[in-house]
């Protein structure tokens, strides 16, 4: 038999409970890493700074890490209780920005730039990186187009400075920098990113801080860095968020009582149908929201890892508006070889699904049908009318689905060839393959033939990068050097097909396009494009600091791209930046500055989104009669060809030259911090299309740089920062910056370069804006109307005096659609695990063109029995068959200051609900979103700017039956095991 075996005692753990704080507050340090040393076993400590974690002995080793302080070890031996206080390692000024290409401190930065981390972002329901960044940084605008789930956001750092080339900012993700252009459908390029995995966003500003991007800098550079895991930690995360969305500012129009008496006083015949129909109500609804995240990191010593799965479902005020979006986000680092070999992976995969109803179509109905007429009948069906299309029978008919899968992924192995010498090899890709269908069912109430449009899209970019950093610290001197190449190209493709005359039929032509009886290549010829551009640098920086006082930095870049001309492929864009650290001074070391730094920066950086290919000849083939004839008898037209383009190997980059004067200072100890900056953005070799002087031509324009004309953004920016902590416990934050930004246009070639296109009843060719000589970008250039006459018609100001007012020589600069403030503010107050945040932005200065207002809300309309607001009959005495041209009548204030959104969270300990042993913290949060915004625009929102380019040209500040805003309330928790 075998021996029986020895009964041992079990070991029990030993319970460690503490509590962690701030050295130099008191302040207790919530989610502090508390980990056993050698394990991967750890807690974190909760709102109070409270811990408890079970250690196998007295011999154990804690480790106490958080960020911005200095980790401590510390041995339990006998002891059950730890109070432990860390020292801050990094003050505010220590605290590491992302500048491309490496980092650097806040202290030791020479370009104008600011970090926003992401318990600063804005909260609510977000779909992208901008929305984050709403109100936080000074002199940067973020305007939503629309209200639609995933639209586009406009986005200017220091104001607009093409013509042409656009105004968005260059986004670089973890060292990819990202093509602008659309992947696909209607919505925004940059939904692909779940904003739960953002760390941190970095904003370069300025020329010196953004010339290491030299051909792509002109407009800022916008830097986000994604979450990473940490050594010593283990984390899981869940986060679920509901929220719930109405309808913010309903325009007030008539109600069905008020109409019938409007419709009788001007003197039209009602059409009375006996019904009360709110057809606002009609087509919107309650949106409801779901997002829903789950995210693990952790590390070793050689090994850190995060990853992430998240889904959001959000469902628009509008009927039939939705966007889906599924993403899974991997990256980790792993070091080999003594520690000299560091290989980082990241990669991104997401795809988003988008439903658009037919927008425009089903406003417009909205705001002008005839509120007597029922929407839906006995039985609960829309009824489908001959005089006017139910905006519910354009929500069954038609149907906009776009799906977007994108990847962007890179691999970026680093060698620390020698302690001072690292080598860097960064390789990126990003792909995205888009499906967009548009399908009209058919119908013979309204009728229409059924349809069918399928557009499918590629983007591909791919980057390989090469770069050596040298740092050399010797004596008071400190110097760090950069040296590397780039290589980026870009794919795009695009195809197009589609079939007509589907049989009205329960089955969607979108799932079986064969039932399609209309193929011909008359009216479903299938189309398509593929472009490609290649971007080749070389770039290189020097930072030299001495005696932790005198700052320099000098950055160089050189690129060549496949978009220029033979003659001029390669710019070169240079950058000079200086900073003196005044409080490092003796004669200054005594006085109230706990920090004061004066920069100063010159650089040039360029611009480069322009179509692909202008700098070449152009030829098009086609069988219309304008270009062949036929060459026998018969009405055959064979294929003709014209030259369309002429060549120009002389376009070269868009070049803006710009100045910054800045001062960083901190008093009080650094409780209240700031900055003020001074700058000067001058954009110059223009790039426009131009008619030839010659008018005997093969081409009717041509491409060129427009010698002389510039346009200028100047303005001075103020952002400051208080920080109050009490002996309770009690934390009050409060931030806010103002901007003040002038732009101009000079030395333009034509009077007026007109953009922003009017829709409506005769507004077709009609301008709205434009480039004005002496005047901002998006100044509305318009006639200036003055009332109506005795006949009730329009009066318009003649200002050619030939007589007769309201002609095109009669148009005047009324106004920008560019704010000349803007100005942003936020506050957080905690206490005993409760935070209440509150952000609010505004703008002032600028204009918006009520083209809605323009083309539906006049009397002549109401006469018709088309609904509208009381302005449809502010003028008394107009004329039932007076027009409503284009002019100032309908330009408006376009000024607003809002609550953009209102936070209370409580951070529960989940020991008071026994979860202690598996959850280190729960984080109940409400949140609302576009609470109040104050404003005398009585559109849906003053933050508007629908797409209305002419020829490319860019507009601003136009509302036409934009998607209406929404006011939201988003309910969270977040669970940290």
């Amino acid at each position: 038999m075998s021996p029986e075996p020895v009964a041992t005692a079990a070991v029990a753990d030993i319970t460690i409970k503490g509590r962690v704080i701030d050295a130099s507050t008191s302040e207790p340090l919530a989610g502090c890493n508390v980990v056993i040393k050698g394990t991967s076993k750890g807690t974190s400590t909760d709102a109070n700074g409270n811990f408890t974690l079970a250690v196998p002995d007295g011999k154990a080793v804690l480790v106490f890490g958080f960020i911005g302080f200095e980790s401590q070890e510390v041995a339990v031996g006998s002891r059950t209780t730890l109070n432990i206080s860390l020292k801050s390692s990094t003050s505010e000024l220590a605290q590491v920005v992302v500048i491309g290409y490496g980092t650097t401190t806040k202290k030791d930065a020479t370009g104008a730039l600011k970090t926003v981390k992401s318990t600063d972002f804005n909260r609510g329901i977000v779909n992208s990186p901008e929305q984050l960044l709403q109100g936080r940084v000074a002199g940067v605008n973020v305007t939503s187009a629309s209200g639609e789930p995933g639209g586009r956001q406009n986005i200017t750092v220091r104001g607009p400075g093409g013509v042409r080339t656009g105004s968005t900012p260059l986004f670089v993700l973890d060292g990819i920098p990202l093509d602008n252009s659309s992947t696909g459908g209607a919505g925004n390029p940059l939904n692909f990113l779940n904003p739960q995995d953002i760390e941190s966003i970095d904003v370069l500003k300025d020329a010196s801080a953004t010339a290491i991007y030299g051909a792509r800098g002109a407009n800022g550079v916008i830097l986000i860095t994604t979450k990473k895991g940490k050594s010593g930690s283990s984390n899981l995360t869940i986060s679920s968020n509901i929220g719930i969305s109405n309808m913010a500012r309903p325009i007030a129009l008539f109600s069905a009582d008020e109409f019938r008496k409007q419709v009788v006083a001007v003197g039209g015949t009602l059409d009375d149908q006996k019904a009360s129909t709110d057809w606002q109500k009609v087509i919107s609804r309650t949106g409801i929201t779901q997002d829903h995240n789950v995210s693990f990191s952790g590390g070793a010593n050689k090994l850190t890892f995060y990853g992430s799965v998240g889904v959001q479902n959000q469902e628009g005020i509008l009927k039939g508006s939705d966007l889906k979006r599924y993403t899974g986000r991997f990256n980790a680092s792993q070091k080999f070889m003594d520690d000299r070999l560091t290989l980082d992976v990241n990669m991104t995969a997401s795809q988003t699904i988008n439903n658009r109803p037919s927008i425009e179509g089903i406003v417009g109905a909205a705001l002008s049908a005839n509120p007597t007429y029922p929407a839906y009948d006995a039985n609960g069906v829309p009824v489908r009318y001959q005089a006017f299309t139910n905006p519910l029978i354009t929500l069954e008919l038609q149907k906009d689905q776009t799906t977007i899968n994108r990847v962007v992924a890179s691999v970026s192995p680093s060698y620390k060839i020698t302690n001072d010498l690292v080598y860097k090899l960064n390789i990126g890709v990003d792909n995205a393959s888009s499906v967009r269908d548009l399908q009209a069912l058919a119908s013979a109430i309204p009728q229409q033939d059924g349809r069918l449009e399928s557009n499918y899209g590629t983007n591909r970019n791919i980057l390989v990068e090469n770069y050596f950093t040298y740092t050399k610290a010797f004596g008071k001197h400190n110097l760090t050097a950069l040296l590397g190449h780039s290589y980026q190209k870009f794919v795009i493709q695009g195809r197009t097909w589609s079939i007509n005359k589907f049989p009205i039929s329960p089955i969607e032509p979108i799932n079986n396009p064969g039932l399609g009886q209309d193929l011909t290549l008359a009216n479903n010829r299938p189309s398509g494009f593929a472009i490609i551009n290649e971007l080749q640098s070389f770039f290189g920086r020097l930072n030299y600091q001495f005696n932790d006082r005198y700052l320099l930095t000098a950055t160089v870049r050189a690129d060549g791209s496949s978009k220029f001309g033979a003659n001029n492929k390669y710019g070169v864009f240079p950058s000079f930046s200086a900073g003196w650290r005044l409080s490092e001074e003796e004669f200054l070391k005594s006085g109230p500055f706990s920090d004061l730094k004066l920069r100063l920066g010159w650089g040039q950086t360029g611009n480069q989104e322009i179509p692909s290919k202008i700098t070449q000849a152009l030829f098009t083939s086609s069988t219309g009669a304008a270009n062949s004839y036929p060459l026998d008898n018969t009405s055959v037209f064979p294929a003709g060809t014209t030259y369309t383009r002429l060549a120009n190997p002389d376009i070269q980059w868009e070049v803006s030259t710009q100045t910054d004067v800045g001062l960083d200072f901190g008093l009080f100890k650094g409780a209240l911090t700031g900055s003020l900056d001074y700058f000067r953005k001058v954009s110059g070799k223009i790039l426009l299309e131009v008619i030839p002087a010659d008018p005997i031509q093969p081409a009717a324009t041509y491409w060129t740089n427009v010698p002389d004309m510039t346009i200028t953004n100047q303005g001075v920016e103020l952002d400051l920062n208080y920080r109050y902590v009490s002996n309770s416990g009690f934390r009050l934050d409060v931030g806010g910056n103002v901007t003040f930004i002038k732009n101009l246009v000079q030395n333009s070639p034509y009077t007026v370069i007109t953009s922003g296109s009017a829709s409506g009843p005769g507004l077709t060719s009609a301008t709205v804006n434009g480039y004005v000589n002496g005047q901002p970008i998006g100044t509305f250039y318009l006639r200036e109307f003055l009332g109506v006459d005795d006949k009730g018609v329009n009066k318009f100001r003649d200002i050619d005096g030939d007589g007769i007012g309201g002609t095109d020589k009669d148009r005047i600069a009324a106004g920008s659609a560019l704010p000349t403030k803007q100005f942003n503010f936020n506050t957080t107050a905690s206490f005993k695990g409760f935070d209440l945040t509150a952000n609010f932005n505004g703008v002032a200065g600028n204009k918006l063109y009520d083209n809605t207002a323009n083309a539906f809300f006049y009397k002549a309309r109401l006469v018709k029995n088309l609904n509208g607001p009381a302005s449809a009959v502010g003028e008394p005495n107009e004329s039932i068959n007076n027009s409503a041209p284009v002019s100032t009548r309908f330009l408006k204030d376009g000024s607003f200051f809002r609550l953009n959104n209102l936070t209370l969270a409580y951070n529960l300990s989940p020991r008071m609900i026994g979860l202690g042993k598996w959850v280190s913290n729960i984080r109940l949060s409400a949140t609302g979103q576009n609470l109040f915004v104050w404003t005398k625009y009585n559109g849906y929102d003053p933050e508007v700017n629908i797409d209305r380019t002419v020829n490319g040209i860019s507009s601003y500040g136009i509302d036409y039956l934009s998607y209406p805003k929404a006011r939201s309330f988003v309910f969270g928790v977040n669970l940290t095991f």
